[in-house]
């Protein structure tokens, strides 16, 4: 019960992050390469659970790498909708992963 617990605060800790990353709206004009870092997925602390493959997040006046995590749906039915970067007017935006 402890581990489910400690997804379920990470959960919220990322979910509360990305909703502040995307009212932040960092626009970067050169999008940051991936680093060349080997996640070593760990094993599922649930058969639910999903591994998000990795997120940016603002700091500063640019985005910094957070690597791969698990995360359990909210609900059943819904799939993770990766992040992904979008080319708009000025530069690069992180547009942060969710639940559909």
């Amino acid at each position: 019960m402890n581990k489910l617990a400690g997804l379920l605060v990470a959960f919220a800790l990322v979910a509360f992050t990305a909703a502040d990353t995307y009212a932040q709206r960092v626009v970067v004009r050169t999008r940051p390469a991936r680093p060349t870092v080997i996640v070593t997925r760990p094993v599922a602390p649930s058969p639910r659970a999903v591994w998000v493959e990795e997120e940016w997040v603002p700091q500063g006046r640019g985005y910094v790498w957070h690597g791969g995590y698990w995360a359990a749906p909210p609900r059943p039915g819904v799939v993770w909708i990766a992040g992904h970067w979008r080319h708009g007017r000025g530069g690069w935006v992180w547009i942060p992963g969710h639940w559909r």
